[in-house]
Formats: C-alpha cells, sequence, structure tokens
C-alpha cells in the first residue's frame, strides 16, 4: 500500500445501517448525556446531512486572503455603536430580515441563490495558523507566525485531486494567481500540488507558461521527442507500489504533462479569449474578475477544485477607504460568478465559497502613525458565503452577539466547514489515510457537515 494510500478504517457513524446491536452501541454511549430522544434525534439529523445519491460537486473556492471584515460584508452592526459598526450602512437583500453591508448591492439582489455563515470560529488568531485550520480543518500543530507557509495537513483542494480525477488531461486542483499559504498537498506528495496558474488572465498576451509545446517543436517535432525519450530510457521500474519508486512518479508527470498539452479539450478549457464580449465585462475586465470567469471555464471542463487567491484583506488601517474601492467590484464578480454559474445548470453542481483566515475586530483602532482606522485580527468571528452544490440559498447560519465579538447562535468550527465541502465534493470526512511513517491519519477529526447546506 503506498503511503498516502486510504485507509477507511471506519464509515461514518451516522451513515451506518442501524441495527439492533449499533442502536445498542449508541444508547449506552448516549446515557451519559442525554435521553435516548436526544439520541435519535442527532441521528436523524445527521442522517438527514448525509447526500447519497447526489453527483458530487466541483468547488470555486475564492480565498479572502489576510481576513475579510465582517462587519462591512454580510455581517452590519448597525445598533452597536459607532466605534464599532464603523461608517457603512446596512441594506436590504432579496430575502426579507436579511441585511448586508452597503457594498454588497449585486449579491444584495441575489440573496436567495446563497446562504451566509455567521457562526464559524477558532482560536487561531495570525495569517498562518488561521490559514491552514480554514484550508485544511486542522489546526496546526505548533504555534506558527503570521507570515508562515504552513503544511501539517494535506489542504481540501489536493484531497479533492487525489480522490476525484478531471478529464482531457487535466490536473485535478488548480490555484489562480498563486498557491495559497496552507493549500499544499502534505503527505499526499507533490504530484497532488496544484497547478499554480501566476499568469494574468486579463491580460491580451494571456498564456499559460509550460501549457503548449514550444514554438519551436510544435508539430510532429513534439511527438517525436517523447518517442525519443522512450528509446533512450533504461532506468528499471519497481512493481510494489510501497517502494515509492521515483522514476514511476516521473513517468507518471510525463505522460500528464504530455497529455495537458496535447489535449484540445484542455487547451480550450484554457481560452478565455473565446468568451463573448458581454460575459468577460459581466465579471470585469480586471485580475480578479477574469480569474473567477477562467474557474468557471475549469470546472465546466471538470476540474474538482479551484482556488482563486484574492490577496490584501488584512485592512488594518485606512479600511474605508480601501473597501470603498475593492468590494464594489469584488460583489459584481462573485455575483456574475453565481448567475453565470446558474444560467448555465452548473450551480447545483458547483460550489462557490468565499472566506478567509478569520474576521476582524469589533472595536475600530488606529495603528501608530496612521491616521485611519481599521481592524485587526479576530477568530472568534466570521462570516462565509456559500452558493450551489445543492446548498439551499437564502438563509443566514448561526449568527454573532449584538457586538459582532462572537459566534452566539448554532456556533460552527471549521472542522464542520471542511467536512461540508469534502462531503459535497463526494469525500468522506471521516475518511483516514497512512503518512509516510505509517501513522493513520484522519482528514477531519470532527466529520460532522453543517446539516442547513444539505
Amino acid at each position: 500500500m503506498a503511503n498516502h494510500d486510504s485507509v477507511n478504517l471506519k464509515s461514518p457513524w451516522w451513515a451506518q445501517p442501524m441495527s439492533r446491536r449499533r442502536g445498542v452501541q449508541l444508547g449506552i454511549g448516549g446515557l451519559a448525556g442525554g435521553s435516548f430522544l436526544d439520541l435519535f434525534r442527532l441521528v436523524r439529523e445527521a442522517r438527514a446531512a448525509d447526500p447519497a445519491g447526489r453527483s458530487p460537486s466541483n468547488c470555486i473556492l475564492i480565498w479572502m486572503d489576510g481576513g475579510p471584515t465582517h462587519f462591512e460584508t454580510f455581517d452590519p452592526k448597525p445598533d452597536a455603536p459607532a466605534e464599532i459598526r464603523g461608517e457603512f450602512s446596512p441594506i436590504s437583500t432579496s430575502v426579507p430580515g436579511i441585511q448586508f453591508s452597503e457594498h454588497m448591492t449585486e449579491l444584495a439582489k441575489i440573496a436567495d441563490k446563497f446562504a451566509v455563515i455567521r457562526s464559524v470560529c477558532h482560536n487561531q488568531g495570525n495569517h498562518g495558523a488561521g490559514n491552514h485550520y480554514m484550508m485544511t480543518g486542522a489546526p496546526p500543530r505548533i504555534p506558527v507566525g503570521c507570515g508562515a507557509f504552513v503544511s501539517f495537513h494535506p489542504s481540501m483542494g489536493s484531497v479533492a485531486w487525489h480522490e476525484r480525477q478531471a478529464p482531457h488531461g487535466l490536473p485535478g486542483y488548480f490555484a489562480l494567481a498563486g498557491m495559497t499559504r496552507s493549500g499544499g498537498p502534505n503527505f499526499l506528495g507533490a504530484k497532488y500540488a496544484p497547478f499554480v496558474v501566476s499568469d494574468d488572465p486579463n491580460s491580451a498576451s494571456f498564456r499559460i507558461r509550460d501549457l503548449a509545446a514550444p514554438r519551436s517543436v510544435e508539430g510532429t517535432r513534439f511527438a517525436e521527442r517523447r518517442d525519443l525519450r522512450a528509446l533512450t530510457d533504461r532506468l528499471p521500474r519497481f512493481d510494489d507500489p510501497a517502494a515509492g519508486d521515483p522514476v514511476r512518479g516521473i513517468d507518471e508527470h510525463y505522460a500528464r504533462g504530455y497529455d495537458l498539452v496535447t489535449s484540445p479539450a484542455a487547451q480550450a478549457a484554457f481560452d478565455i479569449g473565446a468568451e463573448p464580449d458581454r460575459v468577460r465585462d459581466a465579471y470585469g475586465r480586471n485580475s480578479f474578475g477574469q480569474q473567477a470567469l477562467l474557474a468557471r471555464r475549469l470546472v465546466e471542463s471538470g476540474v474538482p477544485f479551484v482556488t482563486i487567491n484574492d490577496g490584501g484583506w488584512d485592512h488594518h488601517s485606512a479600511l474605508f477607504d480601501a473597501l470603498k474601492t475593492r468590494l464594489p467590484t469584488w460583489d459584481k464578480t462573485v455575483a456574475a460568478l453565481i448567475n453565470d454559474l446558474d444560467a448555465r445548470g452548473l450551480l447545483e453542481t458547483t460550489m462557490v465559497i468565499a472566506l478567509g483566515e478569520f474576521g476582524r475586530t469589533p472595536k475600530l483602532s488606529t495603528l501608530p502613525g496612521q491616521t485611519k482606522a481599521g481592524r485587526d485580527h479576530w477568530a472568534s468571528a466570521m462570516s462565509i458565503l456559500f452558493a450551489g452544490g445543492g446548498a439551499p440559498g437564502g438563509q443566514v447560519i448561526g449568527a454573532t452577539d449584538r457586538l459582532g465579538h462572537s459566534a452566539s447562535e448554532r456556533v460552527l468550527s471549521p472542522e464542520n466547514f471542511v467536512s461540508t465541502v469534502y462531503t459535497k465534493l463526494g469525500i468522506d470526512p471521516s475518511k483516514s489515510f497512512l503518512t509516510p511513517a505509517g501513522r493513520p491519519t484522519f482528514l477531519v477529526s470532527d466529520p460532522t457537515p453543517i446539516r442547513e447546506l444539505f
């Protein structure tokens, strides 16, 4: 068995048949903490969250690196004191009773198409650790600094590629504009690292490097070079998968690369210039807008997981000046992506998720040497946009207190969030893998998904 092969030590307890013996086992555990009625209510709720029979969804994860403010996006606090509520006013949405901040106008119009989770929280208040927790569902094992790029556990994108393949020779995991701090594969191995597209799709000369044969060897010369390599390669191969033969790994990389370069369908996925001008304009003629459009083209081609690394949300100062410029274009792009997927019949099988590593402090503050206020890191509250993948729209899940200080209703963890994504991807969040050291490691320590999203 390869070092990263799945072990499947158990299936989720809530998905197992409820035999008399199983009922007795669960009942004994339930005696210590509640009644049998409570126990079976939990079983029913958990089973209701099991999307058995639903086609696996793909995922576009918009990673708002730096930690976006929940106050100025999806969780305004108009009744809080001025030093907490800030400069922006709330606006009504298409769903009665739900309000967003004033610059989220386009998303407010389609609030019936997505859910907002207001009550995910954790205890990792710096960028490196918070990024790792939200990207993997696993808290870091040691203290991690703000600027750290750490990987103690596979990211959701790498797991998605390990468990699901993309057609046409395409990689199963893409990172647009660069890989996130903890977006790597860890013990799954380098072949499940994301295919990074750092080129700007908003550029007129957009052409992904290493994705097309060099012009000097186009046509039959490219195939001839592949054949020549095969003729001259005399390195022995080992059939034992447990040996982890690196030569076979190189063979696999060559084969994937050749398929990607020679597949017309794969090449077509990147041809963003084939999109009508009205579609490109709707997304926004800027880097983020065209990355979102490219992400749509990739999932449309069958790629399971695409991350858009959207940085610049760490607003310790001049928060309101920055967001007056940033939010209208961001709001337009994300709304266009959701609407476009919906119009194409793809929203039911495509998740669109927008989040960062945490939220921002309730009280505004001004850094030394600065004159305009911002908000600092705050892991006790955050907001997550969750659209598609069968998730019912038009709802807010959980709540923060009156001052936006802490999650106060339906308190959820990063484990719950990541388990939801895995479940919708068609991956059992309680699955276990063997690390290179031979240690069984669960994907998520608490594989309980967020039931309201099913």
